[in-house]
Formats: structure tokens, sequence, C-alpha cells
């Protein structure tokens, strides 16, 4: 019984180690970019996963109208946000 206990307590160390350092930092990442898309209000300055830097026009429930630099309109799915922008 001991050799058992004895082979199954790193494995468990193991998973212990992996979950606390990188299974749950990524499920807080995670939580954080869904709260941030669902935040998005019109005249947010945001940047897409593409690289596109605008100006949030108008939303729907899983869609957003983005103005870009020229004034072109252009419609991207909601989860496409990468990033609010501060200025």
């Amino acid at each position: 019984m001991e050799g058992m206990a004895g082979a199954i307590l790193p494995l468990v160390l193991m998973f212990a180690i992996f979950y606390f350092l990188l299974i749950r930092p990524q499920q807080k990442r995670q939580k954080q970019v869904r709260e941030m898309q669902t935040g998005l209000q019109k005249g947010d300055k945001v940047v897409t996963i593409g690289g596109l830097h605008g100006i949030v026009d108008a939303l729907d429930e899983d869609k957003i109208v983005i103005k870009a630099g020229d004034g072109s309109r252009l419609t991207y799915d909601r989860q496409a946000v990468r990033d609010v922008v501060q200025d």
C-alpha cells in the first residue's frame, strides 16, 4: 500500500501545480475578456484580434459596428474585440 501511495502522490502534486500555474490563470483571463466584450459601449475605442483600431459605432447582441479612421464602418463579431483602449 505504501508503494502505491508513494507513486500517486507525485502525480497529484504535478496536477495541482499545472492547475494553479496554467489552467486557473487562463480561466481568469477568459472571464476578464468575456466581461470586457459584454461591457462594450458605443464610443469605446477598441482593438480587434486582427489589429484594427477603431471606435464602437453600434452594438447588438453578438455583433458590433466599428468606425475606422477613414470613416468606414465595419461589422465584426463581438468576440473579435481584443482590447478596449484607454487614452
